[in-house]
């Protein structure tokens, strides 16, 4: 029998199941648009940042970081405070059971208790998968990017999508 997913916010203690997942969307997919695995300082300092109203939440699945979702800054500008971007990663051997639509719903969810305003996602056009995830959740697109990243060779579309919360 499976264990339960349980999200709640992060600990220092998943940090290394954090990077896991993140590292293997660098290396594997366009899900984002770094290049070279994070490596642990550089890890440390992300989670570091992402303190008061930007949270990160997990996927716990038996001791199990399974995925995590984040609210970060959308732009160091103080006019911007009342906007976050949001992400979400799922490991591998997880994908396909929900953990990352509970996530995204779990993250919007303490946008709003946290009194954010506007919820901002950045999606690689080819990601048909998050595009429909973020659109069931309210997410609306609004607008392209054209060719503005290029990995594993490719020059790509970057899609972003807008949720209101007030």
């Amino acid at each position: 029998m499976e264990p339960a997913v349980v999200i709640r916010p992060a600990l220092r203690a998943d940090l290394e199941g954090i990077t896991e997942i993140y590292n293997d969307a660098v290396l594997t997919t366009t899900a984002t648009f770094d290049t070279e695995p994070r490596n642990p300082e550089a890890a440390r300092a992300w989670f570091d940042a992402h303190t008061g109203r930007f949270a990160i939440l997990v996927a716990d699945a038996g001791g199990v970081v399974a995925g995590w979702a984040s609210l970060s800054r959308w732009s160091d500008r103080p006019a911007y405070d009342d906007t976050a971007e949001t992400s979400v990663y799922v490991r591998r051997e997880f994908r396909g059971r929900g953990i990352g639509k509970r996530l995204q719903q779990a993250i919007v969810d303490q946008a709003g208790t946290s009194r954010f305003h506007t919820l901002i996602a950045r999606i690689a056009g080819e990601s048909t998968e998050s595009l429909r995830l973020h659109e069931r959740l309210g997410f609306g697109k609004i607008g392209t990017m054209k060719e503005v990243g290029r990995k594993f060779g490719r020059l790509l579309d970057v899609d972003i999508l807008q949720k209101m919360l007030d």
